[in-house]
């Protein structure tokens, strides 16, 4: 994401690989925060009277009493399989719409045309890698079993076989359940990243016009911001969309019937704040997470341009 005229495109092939690289730090630092935030927005702790939800701290340790620490990483391999395309589709289709939106006379693309890209950007990856990564990942971290227990087996052994068992068991579709919601939250996401992102750093630059490309620490700071504006603008999204996956449902029942039986279930015996169960730990995995994702993709994306070894003739510029 470099400023305009200021380097030569970015090739494709760079994309995948910063992209690539950047999406599994992300993971492996991350994963745990995700696996609480999952299990927070399953539970249904704090439904009997005069008790509270069991919150982020009291979760994480819970897991990790009953399921041991490595229980924090469950759904890592469906993560960790999807985290490459995911990324790669995310950078050259957002640069792809953007170049789209832009200003044919100055190459240049205006705030609301980014944000554009941006929805259009996540709501491709969220129907090419997200939703069945998704789907996956939930059905592996909502198991509550002990990693240290070897005759304690669970439904599903890992993320291969969760795929195998949910195909054969529901069908293909069932890895796309919840796509809409999917697309929805994902589309939102991107829509405020991208632009916080790319504004904040035009702004950082207009503060510091001798810096030909900022520090990492500037990226971080930056992808640390834009990255939390996404879950607090869709949160009721994310959980309904959690539960949807989690779930099974007899066949004949429409998408549509589904959403509305879990957010009318959620608002009848839970209440309002059901909708947002799952937001602390949600913010403390996205926004550290794009912290770490535009700063890794900064430095490895520039490491590659200076081994010269981006295809010049490629248009993509991130």
């Amino acid at each position: 994401m470099s400023r305009n005229g200021d380097k030569r495109p970015v090739g494709f092939a760079t994309h995948i690989t910063a992209g690539g690289i950047a999406g599994a730090m992300e993971a492996l630092c991350c994963q745990p925060l995700d696996t609480i935030k999952v299990r927070m927005q399953l539970s249904k702790s704090g439904m009997a009277p005069g008790t509270k939800p069991r919150g982020f701290v009291a979760t994480g340790l819970m897991i990790v009493r009953r399921e041991t620490p490595l229980a924090l990483y469950k759904g890592l391999g469906a993560v960790l399989s999807g985290i490459v395309p995911k990324m790669a589709i995310r950078f050259a289709s957002f640069e792809t719409y953007k170049e789209w939106l832009a200003d044919k006379s100055t190459g240049n693309t205006r705030v609301g045309n980014i944000f554009i890209a941006g929805l259009a950007a996540g709501t491709t990856e969220a129907v090419a890698v997200v939703c069945p990564m998704e789907v996956v990942k939930i059905r592996l971290q909502a198991q509550q079993h002990s990693l240290a227990d070897p005759l304690e087996a669970p439904r599903y052994r890992n993320a291969g076989h969760a795929v195998y068992t949910i195909i054969r068991e529901e069908g293909f579709s069932a890895l796309y359940r919840g796509v809409s919601l999917t697309a929805l939250r994902q589309a939102t996401n991107q829509g405020a990243n991208f632009t916080a992102y790319q504004e904040l750093k035009k702004l950082a630059h207009t503060y510091q016009p001798d810096l030909k490309d900022l520090p990492s620490y500037q990226h971080m700071i930056i992808g640390l911001i834009s990255g939390a504006m996404g879950p607090f603008s869709n949160a009721p999204i994310d959980t309904i969309k959690t539960r949807l996956q989690k779930a099974t449902y007899e066949p004949g029942t429409t998408a549509f019937q589904r959403i509305a039986a879990i957010a009318n279930d959620m608002w009848k015996q839970e209440g309002i704040r059901s909708f947002y169960k799952g937001i602390t730990p949600r913010v403390l995995r996205v926004a550290p997470g794009q912290a770490i994702v535009f700063a890794v993709y900064e430095k490895v994306r520039g490491i590659i341009e200076t081994m010269n070894v981006s295809p010049s003739q490629d248009r993509y510029s991130e």
